[in-house]
């Protein structure tokens, strides 16, 4: 053989070879498997002790940063964050219960914390009039925070319904809804989402015009301090998986419910309702109100099929110091700190996180169905 067929030959050997492993590099497999984590958050609240913790005295401003260091790698692990924001951004003054104005800095302190979306369709959305609607609205656009539940207009609802989310592959469908404002009159035209069956109905259908992987209802309802589901609760969650939904994530009673994860629905494909994930911050300090939930669901796709392939949910618990006689509010995932009972001011302190442990536990390993409680650090990198 020549020396030039030689090299010919060995060139186009080699040149196969490339084109072979480039392709073989580039095809996915029917049956590989793609993966989404989704955290849900309950309740964030904002009382005027927690303003008060927050403004710096001198210069009349505000970080709640430090509200979430405890809590921040169990936010960010996760590849989507969803919490209820139940406070508005109205404006000053800035006040608490009853009628929730918050600082701007707490919104911009959850971003950084890592939570992604929020839904901000509850009983206190209105607590600001229209204005307050508005201007809640215009302040999350502006720090870049996606939301829903809450509108300009009916034309805004209409182009923003269901609010999309595409990630690793994954279209989500989320849509935000509450059983009212307080008794206070949403003037129009903004809207903030009514939890009516057939509105959500049709907004369900949307979701499938869509082309959603997933559709995750959040629900502001039944009743606050109640650790037990209401039968309305039970019944819409059973009406909604019968429509195809997926999830169905509760808030708004300030306790835990349980969680259940239904396998073989109506629609033929598993579902998980978590009645309420209990407060995430707030300054409400009696028993089984001082802390809550945060909810992580995986899902996972295998060629076109989707399914939930994990659920689980870490306590967390509001732990509120004084420093240089100012109240201070730190979140804390309970399972990191149920054994450093040195890191708390006083006994007083650790006993009462000790209890809320206990008397959540006691709830949810009794009535929970497919959902176990994570410990911190499981899925951290």
């Amino acid at each position: 053989m020549r020396r030039t067929d030689f090299h010919l030959r060995s060139l186009l050997l080699i040149l196969v070879f490339v084109s072979v492993s480039f392709s073989a590099g580039c095809q996915i497999p029917n049956n590989q498997e793609n993966k989404i984590s989704l955290l849900f958050i309950g309740d964030i609240m904002g009382h005027d002790e927690q303003i008060w913790s927050a403004e710096n005295r001198e210069t009349h401003t505000f970080n709640y940063d430090d509200v979430f260091k405890y809590i921040k790698p169990v936010l960010s692990e996760a590849d989507i964050a969803i919490a209820n924001f139940e406070v508005t951004l109205g404006g000053p003054p800035y006040t608490g219960y009853p009628q929730f104005s918050s600082p701007a800095e707490l919104a911009v302190a959850c971003r950084d914390a890592g939570i992604d979306y929020f839904v901000n369709a509850n009983n206190h959305a209105a607590d600001r009039g229209k204005k307050g609607i508005l201007s809640t609205i215009f302040k999350l656009d502006s720090i870049g925070i996606p939301h829903t539940g809450t509108f300009l207009n009916s034309a805004c609802r209409d182009s923003l319904t269901p609010l999309m989310i595409n990630r690793k592959g994954f279209s989500i469908a989320l849509l935000n809804y509450t059983y009212g404002t307080n008794g206070i009159v949403v003037p129009e035209p903004v809207i903030v989402n009514a939890l009516d069956k057939d509105l959500i109905t049709g907004d369900i259908s949307k979701a499938r015009a869509k082309n959603a992987d997933i559709i995750i209802l959040f629900l502001h309802w039944g009743t606050e301090y109640d650790t037990i589901p209401s039968k309305s609760q039970t019944d819409l969650a059973n009406y909604f998986f019968s429509l195809g939904v997926d999830l169905v994530i509760g808030s708004h009673p300030h306790v835990l419910q349980k969680m259940i994860w239904a396998k073989d629905q109506p629609a033929g494909k598993d579902g998980i309702v978590v009645y309420s994930l209990g407060n995430f911050i707030s300054n409400q300090r009696k028993p089984k109100t001082d802390g809550g939930s945060i909810v992580r669901i995986e899902l996972t796709r295998v060629g076109n099929a989707i399914k939930i392939s994990d659920a689980g949910y870490y306590l967390t618990w509001v732990y509120t110091p004084i420093e240089k006689y100012r109240k201070k509010f730190f979140i804390l995932p309970c399972s990191e700190f149920e054994g450093k009972p040195e890191f708390f001011g006083t006994s007083g302190e650790f006993i009462q996180m000790k209890k809320f442990i206990d008397d959540s536990r006691s709830l949810l390993y009794k009535q929970n169905t497919g959902i176990k409680e994570y410990i911190t650090n499981q899925y951290l990198k």
